[in-house]
């Protein structure tokens, strides 16, 4: 097994398939990358075991075709710190694989390929194409409220849901919720949920590019799979049920307020600053003309902000955890917030002004 190829035709898909190396594994080959030539043609394959990350590229085939592991990180180190136009040549010999660029000679030991895991085939029950920008969309406005080490596993990740023309994202993690959803005419989709782990999620806000380009999504009875012209990427799913979200959608706040997004951002970032590290409690007051937040701390620190408001009905004043909220407005594109209030100990609603396309739930705190 002998091939060639330029630098930036390596690096590229080396950094897609490295985000699934196992960092930490007491399996030392997965901490290794299976690279299967065949013909003009070098393919990459890193896995964890939960994720799989496939991508390919061009060489100049000057053996037999062939598989061989090698140390992820190490090729993908000694990739990097190669000039720019270097062009790199690999030969495999007994158990060690030779890379040569111009006078840097080195050889990194391998493992046997038929060591190396796979995923096993499986075929997408549900399957549709999306553009890159709106799964990205779809996923960022509701990743942040994923669980994290929750002892409800199956809170620790997203929610997919299709049904007919549209797709949905939920996460919470039992004090928030977050939804998302896309509808596209040209899709007719049957009813189907799965949950994706966190890793998985997080990984494929990295793979994707807030583009106007269609990647497939395809959903299994225990994968989730999204191909790209530059990549092929695989999770498991988290065997679970998750919670039944629409229950707890607050149904009787009637009392609406909408307000400038970056400005409220500003005065609860500054009232942050000082409240509890371990808790991050706020105290919204909420008046018919404006909006006072306080913070304090057990040092007996206080921070006190007002922000002008139409609130036209009786005065609320409600606690939240103010990285909730703040999280929420990062994550709303639009320049006006909307809540929906009832009273002090009922869940708050937070929407963009105008679109309605994400929706989040933050319930209150006792302060």
């Amino acid at each position: 097994m002998k091939f060639s190829l330029s630098r930036d035709l390596l690096l590229k898909p080396l950094l897609l398939v490295s985000g699934a190396v196992e960092r930490k594994s007491t399996l030392p080959i997965l901490g290794n990358i299976l690279l299967e030539v065949s013909g003009q043609s070098l393919t990459m394959i890193a896995t964890d075991l939960e994720l799989e990350m496939v991508s390919s590229t061009e060489i100049t085939n000057e053996g037999s075709d062939g598989k061989v592991t090698v140390p992820a990180r190490k090729l993908l180190d000694i990739c990097k710190s190669l000039p720019d136009d270097a062009s790199i040549q690999f030969e495999l010999t007994g158990e060690s694989i030779s890379i040569v660029s111009g006078r840097s000679r080195y050889s990194l030991a391998t493992l046997p390929a038929d060591d190396f895991p796979n995923i096993e085939q499986w075929q997408g029950d549900v399957e549709f194409s999306l553009q890159k920008s709106q799964l990205l969309r779809l996923i960022e406005s509701t990743h942040f409220s994923m669980a994290n080490q929750d002892v409800r596993y199956y809170l620790n990740g997203m929610s997919i849901e299709t049904e007919n023309n549209e797709i949905r994202s939920v996460a919470t993690d039992g004090h928030r919720l977050a939804i998302c959803k896309i509808v596209n005419e040209s899709l007719t989709l049957p009813a189907r949920q799965v949950i994706v782990p966190r890793k998985g999620i997080l990984e494929i806000i990295r793979l994707l590019d807030p583009i106007d380009e269609d990647v497939q999504v395809y959903l299994g009875p225990n994968h989730i799979r999204i191909i790209d012209n530059d990549f092929s990427f695989t999770s498991k799913l988290v065997d679970g049920r998750f919670p039944d979200y629409r229950r707890v959608l607050p149904r009787n706040g009637d009392k609406v307020l909408t307000t400038n997004k970056d400005k409220l951002k500003q005065v609860l970032s500054r009232a942050s600053i000082l409240s509890n590290e371990k808790f991050k409690g706020v105290r919204l007051n909420f008046a018919p003309n404006e909006l006072k937040i306080t913070a304090n701390n057990p040092e007996q620190e206080q921070a006190e902000e007002y922000l002008e408001i139409d609130f036209p009905f009786d005065s609320l004043e409600i606690g939240f955890n103010v990285s909730y909220i703040l999280d929420v407005l990062n994550a709303i594109k639009e320049d006006g917030v909307k809540f929906t209030l009832s009273d002090a100990n009922s869940s708050v609603v937070l929407e963009g002004e105008e679109s309605g396309e994400a929706l989040y739930v933050i319930m209150p705190m006792r302060l």
